[in-house]
């Protein structure tokens, strides 16, 4: 596999306590992707297989009854799945959104997490081949663990520079 920077941080910083590990993360990811930035998207943690991330409903991100607003739900969602395959994928390819589908099924009270994942068989695929796509888990959920909103994120990978 060739050198990912973005997992050499990670494991650099998984090494530190989990609240700086956290702050460190989410200071990277906010730094590269602007609109996590706006909106203050958080990393709470990873294990290169699995990842949390956290969106707090502050007035910034919200719809107009006060709950995080459908599209920061899908950015929460997009975030996370982009993150976990991001780690591991080869520092020689590009990960690319293909499709995003999103049913919002219940009304979302309070903040929101999303945890994405992938399963060792999808790490293997995403190390070995030179393109390919991935369906990435992600739960969504309230601050009453509630799933308001149904997803799954198609991500895509190609080499960095064609030949």
């Amino acid at each position: 596999m060739s050198s990912n920077p973005l997992r050499r941080y990670a494991e650099k910083v998984n090494h530190y306590p989990a609240w700086l590990s956290s702050r460190l993360l989410t200071w990277m990811f906010r730094y590269k992707v602007k609109l996590a930035g706006t909106a203050r998207v958080e990393i709470v943690s990873t294990d290169f297989s699995t990842v949390t991330f956290r969106q707090l409903n502050y007035k910034k991100v919200q719809n107009h009854i006060g709950s995080v607003h459908a599209a920061a739900m899908a950015l929460l969602a997009e975030s996370a799945t982009g993150f976990i395959v991001g780690l591991n994928l080869p520092g020689d390819k590009l990960p690319l959104i293909k499709s995003m589908n999103l049913q919002y099924v219940k009304r979302a009270t309070g903040d929101m997490t999303a945890v994405a994942s992938l399963s060792d068989e999808q790490i293997k695929m995403m190390q070995q081949q030179e393109k390919g796509e991935v369906l990435v888990k992600v739960t969504v959920t309230d601050a009453n663990n509630i799933e308001p909103v149904v997803c799954e994120m198609l991500w895509a990978w190609v080499p960095k520079h064609k030949k």
